[in-house]
């Protein structure tokens, strides 16, 4: 299993299992989630890419892979996914380049997928 289907695969496990303690504060804050990254003023491909650097910044590289693999899907480029890791290290400094290294690692999985 490689590093996408083993994230994403134990991400659908965990929240599965957060959903099923039926837990309001939790379900509605899924929800909210879900609601902001949808279509509004900003297009879903915009409010990705600004999770995405709002996650480097904040150093989770469970977010960054959820934010990459969703760009990845809505047609981001490779070019486009530099500029974004570009903005984050500036933004966030050089404590943002171990994450960098790392999401670049998990974005070329994702293009491997899709070369298969």
């Amino acid at each position: 299993m490689n590093k996408v289907e083993e994230f994403n695969d134990y991400r659908q496990k965990m929240n599965d299992r957060l959903m099923a303690q039926d837990n309001k504060v939790l379900k509605r804050f899924f929800s909210l989630d879900n609601q902001t990254y949808s279509d509004g003023a900003l297009d879903v491909k915009t409010k990705e890419l600004l999770g995405l650097v709002a996650s480097m910044v904040l150093r989770c590289d469970d977010c960054i892979a959820y934010h990459l693999g969703t760009a990845h899907k809505l047609g981001v480029t490779t070019d486009q996914v530099f500029e974004v890791f570009s903005i984050a290290n500036l933004v966030g400094g050089s404590i943002c380049i171990p994450h960098t290294r790392r999401a670049v690692e998990y974005w070329d999985e994702l293009e491997k997928q899709v070369e298969k």
